[in-house]
Formats: structure tokens, C-alpha cells, sequence
């Protein structure tokens, strides 16, 4: 039987994959340009369907407490915002990373800083990837370029941040978030019932019932030795995220003279580019980072030590050109193009500017 092929928002496609594969809950708030995440459960009413608790919170710092409780009873839950949402969230979103409490974070990017612009940016890249909140802890994140990507990564993050016990984060952007494509959704899947939560969540609050002493989640630890532990602990997981789970996309980098590095819209853009001077016989490649944390620093390292220089492109002044320097280590020149404020540039200004800022180099 041939898939199913649906037109849908990037938006849309979120909240659909969420509903099919199973996921518990969404507690969320509506704001520009992410509002079709809540708005497409509503309009599904899972809650009829699958049992799926669709609740529009009173605020953002309501759901991702929403969350952390759905979490800690071990449920498939998830919550959505943009960027001075997600800036709200990052309290929660820290204590969860501390208890290692899966859920899956989406964020889809509006200029900043401050309440900004409606429109398009990627200027959260050291907000997800850096840790938004306090103290020494990452999260997973993951840079959708397309719709499909959009419903595929739902799964993708859930399967990772239960995995590994800690939140996933989808960085998308007001593009991706609005633009429709072609999209073939997962297959439909049961929710998990309370038996399976019980066997493999083993961390989940269930009360005293099947005999079972209750587990008290929590990120506080009065003795420094313990919370030193705990952290040691974290730290591990973390180089074994690192080791295990990067992604990445490469297009063209194997004669490649010039790397470009770009993630999201932004990648698609380039890709473009690429293309475009191909065709004038500058040999181009881009590689797309497709987890931002773990960074494909590696690969980066790989690609750009057979070519002349970087050119990372972004929708902000520079965030992740200080990762890719640190990939490349000095070793070849890396240059940034961006815009701002939701201004989205067009392939011919990447092209552009990497002719200027890399092929004019003395």
C-alpha cells in the first residue's frame, strides 16, 4: 500500500506525528509563529481519538511544569513555543534535565532579542545548545530543514530523550514552522499502557500501587559530595550522546574547494547556492548539521580540511560560527553571513558573499 501524502504546514505536521505515534500529552501556550501546533490539536481533538490530554496552559511557565509532571509519571509528553516562550521555559526545562526527565521541547524561532519580530530568525542556536537555564547540563537538539523532518524528528526526539533520560529540543524556525509541503506522516501507534510505562520507566512517580514504593523526582541535593556525583553523572551521559547520536547531512563536499555550514531554512537556502555555483564551475559543498547538540564537530573538522575556507550561514549575527571554529581550529579561515531581524536572505547574497569573503581572500 503506497504511503499516504499530505499538504501540511510544518506546524501541522508536528502535531499530527504526535498524535500517531502515541505521545501522552501537549501543554502549551499559543504564540506567533508556532500557534498551528495547539491550533492542530484542537482542531484533531485526540483526547476522542487516542486519549491524548491536549491542555492550552495559562502561561509558559505553567506548561513546562505541565510537562515535568507528565514526565515524571513517565508519559510521552511535549510542549511548544517561540523563542521569548522558550526564554520562560528554560527554569523547567533545566530541572528536568537535572532529574533526567524525558519530553520533547519545540521551539520555533522568531527574531529577538526581547519580544522582536513575528518573523523568521535562528538567533536561539546558543539558547538550545549551550543550556538556556543554570548549571552544567545539555539537551538534545535537533534542526528540522523541511516539513517532513518537522513530523519525522517528533519520533526521532522522543526515541532520544527517553533513551537517554533527558529533554529533546526541535530548533526550528519561523520558515519551516509556516511553509507547506508534501509530507508522509508515521504510522499510527498505541499509546503506551500503564504496564509498559511501569517496566520501562522505571524513575516514574506510580504511587504505592502494585506494591511499589513511590519515587521522588527531584533536582535538589543539600550535600555538595551528592550533587557532585549527580553531576558527574550527567557529564557521562553526556560524552556518550556525543559519542553515539550525531547527524548530519553532507551534499557535494567530496571535490569540494569551499564549504558552506548552515542548519534549517537557512540549509535550504544554501543548498540552492551550492547549486548555483556548481553550475559556474565553483566546487561548493554544505554540510548540514542536523543535531545542533551533539555538534558534528568531526565532520565539520573533515570536510573543511581539504577545501580553501567556511562560510556559515544564519539567521543571526554569528551563533554557530563559534562552534565550527572550534571544529576547524584555526586550521582554515571561517567567515559568517547572516541577516537579522527576520530579514531572509535569498540564494544569490549566500552566493555573494562567498565569493567575497571567501574566494577574494588575498
Amino acid at each position: 500500500m503506497a504511503d499516504e501524502v499530505y499538504l501540511l504546514k510544518g506546524n501541522e505536521a508536528i502535531a499530527h506525528a504526535a498524535i500517531r505515534i502515541g505521545a501522552d500529552g501537549y501543554f502549551g501556550y499559543p504564540i506567533t509563529p508556532q500557534s498551528e501546533i495547539l491550533e492542530t490539536f484542537s482542531e484533531q481533538k485526540p483526547w476522542e481519538t487516542t486519549g491524548m490530554v491536549v491542555l492550552q496552559a495559562e502561561s509558559e511557565l505553567a506548561a513546562i511544569n505541565m510537562v515535568y509532571g507528565g514526565a515524571a509519571s513517565g508519559k510521552m509528553v511535549m510542549t511548544s513555543s517561540s523563542s521569548p516562550g522558550v526564554s520562560l521555559k528554560q527554569e523547567g526545562i533545566s530541572y528536568m534535565a537535572a532529574a533526567e526527565l524525558p519530553c520533547l521541547v519545540v521551539n520555533v524561532q522568531r527574531g529577538g532579542p526581547g519580544l522582536g519580530t513575528i518573523q523568521p530568525s535562528q538567533s536561539d542556536y546558543f539558547q538550545a545548545t549551550k543550556g538556556g537555564g543554570h548549571g552544567d547540563y545539555h539537551i538534545i537538539v535537533l534542526a528540522p530543514s523541511s516539513v517532513q523532518e518537522m513530523a519525522d524528528f517528533v519520533d526521532l526526539a522522543f526515541r532520544l530523550a527517553f533513551k537517554y533520560r533527558t529533554p529533546a529540543l526541535m530548533l526550528a524556525d519561523g520558515i519551516v514552522g509556516q511553509m507547506m509541503e508534501k509530507v508522509v506522516l508515521p504510522d499510527w501507534r498505541p499509546r503506551r499502557t500503564e504496564e509498559e510505562i511501569v517496566k520501562t520507566c522505571p524513575w516514574a512517580t506510580t504511587g504505592c500501587a502494585r506494591g511499589r514504593k513511590p519515587n521522588i523526582i527531584t533536582s535538589l541535593e543539600m550535600e555538595p559530595d551528592v550533587m557532585e556525583r549527580r553531576n558527574i553523572h550527567l557529564q557521562e551521559k553526556y560524552a556518550a550522546i556525543q559519542r553515539d547520536e550525531v547527524r548530519y547531512e553532507e551534499i557535494s563536499t567530496d571535490d569540494a574547494d569551499y564549504l558552506i555550514v548552515a542548519f534549517g531554512s537557512c540549509a535550504r537556502i544554501a543548498q540552492k547556492a551550492v547549486e548555483t555555483l556548481r553550475k559556474e564551475g565553483v566546487r561548493v559543498g554544505l554540510l548540514r548539521p542536523i543535531t545542533l547538540w551533539p555538534f558534528p564537530s568531526e565532520a565539520v573538522a573533515n570536510c573543511a580540511a581539504h577545501t580553501k575556507g567556511v562560510l556559515c550561514v544564519e539567521l543571526n549575527s554569528g551563533q554557530m560560527i563559534e562552534d565550527v571554529r572550534l571544529a576547524v581550529n584555526g586550521d582554515e579561515p571561517v567567515y559568517h553571513f547572516g541577516r537579522m531581524g527576520g530579514v531572509v536572505p535569498d540564494p544569490d547574497e549566500v552566493v555573494a558573499a562567498l565569493k567575497d569573503k571567501l574566494m577574494n581572500e588575498k
